[in-house]
């Protein structure tokens, strides 16, 4: 492949630069901001919703994500090619028109993804593939739109070819800013202050007045662009330049694969290393994009003075991905005593995540969610930025054809992004783990040294070939670098990594086991305390549970408490951590514990990998009893097992006399149980709230006859007995209309208040 040379010469006399007014451009880059903004806030906003229908598990999330992109590589193509049957001034009425479309159809958009598609067509998002369809189906129409966005302001904005390099990286750096603003703003204040509704209200608002501002730029110009665009020559390319082109676009592919799988693999390792919330992704994907945006902006200033665009290009790929695997094998390597890692250390060893919505975390909450991610890939997405102007510096070479080349180039680099997250998300982290994928990764660096080397730096890209295979060589195993990233040494536990995550049993300080999910501490072996309580509950007050539903596995504690009576038939467990069966047997297998091997081997128990709310939805079984294993309320979907619409689902599968019950760790819990529940009793001071729709029977005698039986005392053993009578006896017989009013506000699926501490 031969290097990009400078700006094309053109036929005739030598242009000169033209431009448009600094105020219509300066319009222009405020209108793309906002574009930037409206753009994420869709994004978090349209996932949470449209989780709801297929379920927040790694397949269902992969398929939104992928339509999601998808959509805009269509777009990106699509405005690429009108872009070229356009004037520069039609071609900025068309951008008008296409974010004033975005914003209509995102005024609308949680009424039709949520009230109509997920409230009255649920039926479409069974099965799976065709859940992926139907969200490919309703999601293109909006990000086909967005996709074109780029192209038509390219062809708009670039007059001439030699300042083309800086043109596009300013307006692609501004939008990437934007970007990176909408994805703070929207868990921190959008959908915290103002629900998901409001967030998608917001979003409209920024893409109408996005159009509104490119309608007043181009009504405003005149005839800049006809002053202009007469003195720049027609460009005709050559064999050459196409071939160039076309190897363009293969280089940009790859780096969009190299891209998303990097982005894969930094949100799983700070996914365990954060113990993250509800506002985890927001945060870390606006540190991703602030350092794209910067990278593009910097580079943007200077892109129009490099003669030579390849060898820099494929330098930046080589030393992002060298970068990106360092900072993991450091983690992984350095002593745990080393200054910064240490506090790090200490916070992964522990079990709580950081509350971080309140000052008194403050310090804790910048040193998580901002220092940790700015040194794991700060650096590398600032490269990644700066790639984007020294592409575009290297292949536009006629004005005419600018929002075509940005298209096609978008459209490429988007199509590597999505076989990057799919092939790393899906299918490597499954089969390989994070480190064999991190592997893949440095092995798709060797490639751009390799093609370094044929641009004549033949030693620095040699060098860089070395260090990328020595690295690929110390990266770390799973094991160890999960261990680390739990506060421990590798011999402290047992790890199982799967495409849907984490799942790890590791010693704790006090004695005994914990079992970690993607680094949140979730339950312990042996068994006993708050997990016994709430499984063991439901069970001995309902007179004959055949039939259970339990939502999260755990450590088995919870589920296997609740086939306590021998009358049981039946235990269905969903459980969203694909690793976590295998995960209890692997653990069983190295230190026998009797309850636990007993519930593995137990016949009446069935584990079903599975979002659990998605699963009781879409089926017509009915169960006795139904409840969801304990679940800290800030944890990222939390509110999909905490807001009245979950519980009002799981009301209209019981059976009759059946028993709904969770844990209440909020007052808002608590009030949104009792206002869908007609009948309600509190156990263990309202810690434990059970529900039914017929009248429920307050007999403390009858329920001390079940749970002392000798079968039941022998399955629970006499301290589960003891622990599960305590709650039994500090119970408060709840209704609506008692004494105990509900609070005023609730979690609802579109503003769940708990998962991100909203005040009421």
């Amino acid at each position: 492949m031969s290097g990009a040379s400078g700006s094309p010469e053109t036929v005739g006399e030598p242009a000169r630069a033209a431009r448009l007014p600094a105020g219509v451009f300066a319009f222009l880059v405020a209108a793309f901001l906002a574009s930037g903004a409206a753009g994420l806030v869709y994004q978090v906003a349209w996932q949470r919703i449209l989780a709801l229908q297929s379920g927040v598990g790694i397949y269902s999330v992969a398929a939104i994500v992928a339509a999601f992109m998808l959509g805009l590589g269509a777009g990106s193509h699509g405005g690429g090619a009108l872009s070229v049957r356009l004037s520069p001034r039609a071609a900025l009425f068309a951008f008008a028109l296409v974010e004033l479309s975005i914003g209509l159809f995102g005024a609308l958009s949680s009424w039709l993804y949520y009230d109509v598609l997920y409230v009255r067509a649920s039926w479409l998002y069974t099965p799976v593939w065709r859940a992926a369809l139907v969200h490919l189906g309703v999601l293109l129409p909006p990000t086909f739109l967005m996709g074109m966005s780029l192209p038509l302001l390219a062809r708009a904005t670039v007059l001439d070819t030699r300042t083309a390099g800086r043109t596009l990286g300013v307006l692609y750096g501004i939008n990437l800013l934007g970007a990176a603003l909408g994805a703070v703003l929207s868990p921190w204040v959008l959908i915290r202050h103002f629900g998901i509704r409001g967030a998608t209200m917001v979003a409209a608002t920024l893409n109408l007045a996005a159009g509104a501002t490119g309608l007043l730029a181009g009504t405003g110009a005149g005839g800049s662009w006809s002053a202009s665009t007469a003195e720049v020559a027609a460009h005709r390319s050559t064999a050459e330049e196409a071939r160039t082109f076309r190897s363009w676009i293969v280089l940009y592919a790859l780096s969009g694969f190299c891209a998303l799988s990097l982005e894969v693999i930094w949100f799983r390792v700070l996914d365990v290393a954060l113990k993250s919330n509800a506002y985890t992704f927001g945060t870390l994907l606006c540190v991703y994009l602030l350092g794209s945006a910067l990278g593009c902006l910097t580079v943007a200033a200077r892109a129009d003075r490099v003669s030579r665009p390849l060898p820099i290009f494929l330098a930046l790929q080589c030393a992002l991905i060298a970068y990106a695997a360092l900072l993991v094998v450091l983690i992984a390597w350095l002593p745990s005593g080393t200054p910064l890692l240490r506090w790090y250390h200490d916070y992964w060893a522990g079990f709580l995540h950081v509350r971080v919505y309140e000052w008194s975390t403050l310090g804790g909450t910048l040193l998580l969610y901002g220092v940790l991610p700015v040194i794991l890939f700060g650096p590398p997405t600032v490269l990644m930025g700066a790639s984007f102007p020294l592409l575009q510096r290297a292949v536009q070479d006629d004005p005419a054809t600018a929002g075509r080349k940005v298209g096609i180039l978008q459209a490429a680099n988007i199509a590597g992004c999505v076989t990057g997250s799919l092939a790393i998300g899906l299918l490597a982290l499954g089969h390989i783990g994070t480190s064999g994928a991190l592997r893949v990764v440095l092995g798709a660096g060797v490639v751009f040294a390799v093609l370094g080397m044929r641009t004549g730096s033949r030693r620095a890209f040699a060098a860089a070939a070395a260090v990328l295979l020595i690295l690929a060589a110390v990266v770390p195993g799973g094991g160890r670098l999960w261990m680390r990233l739990l506060g421990r040494v590798e011999a402290q536990g047992v790890v199982n990594e799967d495409a849907t995550g984490v799942a790890a049993v590791a010693r704790m300080p006090s004695g005994g086991y914990g079992v970690f999910v993607n680094g949140k501490h979730h339950s312990q072996i042996p068994f006993g305390g708050t997990h016994t309580r709430l499984g063991a509950a439901p069970a001995i007050v309902h007179p004959a549970p055949l039939d259970i539903a339990i939502i999260g596995l755990g450590s088995g504690d919870t589920a296997r408490a609740a086939g306590c009576r021998p009358e049981t038939r039946s235990v269905t467990v969903f459980e969203i951590s694909g690793g976590q069966p295998g995960l209890l047997a692997d653990f069983a297998a190295r230190t026998p514990y009797p309850p636990l091997q007993s519930f593995l081997a137990d016949p009446r128990v069935h584990i079903v990998v599975e979002d659990g709310r998605r699963a009781l939805h879409a089926s017509a079984a009915r169960y006795d009893v139904i409840e969801a294993d304990a679940l800290w309320p800030g944890v990222a979907y939390a509110g999909n097992l905490y807001s009245e619409e979950f519980f009002a689902m799981c009301a209209s599968r019981l059976k009759p006399g059946g028993l709904l019950c969770t844990w209440a760790p909020t007052p808002r819990v608590y009030s949104t149980f009792v206002t869908v529940m007609p009948y309600v009793i509190g156990l263990g001071d309202r810690e434990i709230l059970l529900g039914s729709n017929q009248p429920l029977e307050v007999d403390l005698r009858a329920w001390r006859e079940r749970l002392f039986s000798s079968p039941v005392r022998a399955y629970l053993g006499e301290e589960g007995a003891a622990s599960t009578e305590w709650m039994l006896e500090r119970l408060q017989p709840l209704h609506v209309s008692g004494r105990l009013q509900p609070e005023p506000t609730r979690n609802r699926d579109l503003f769940p208040r708990d998962e991100f501490a909203t005040r009421p």
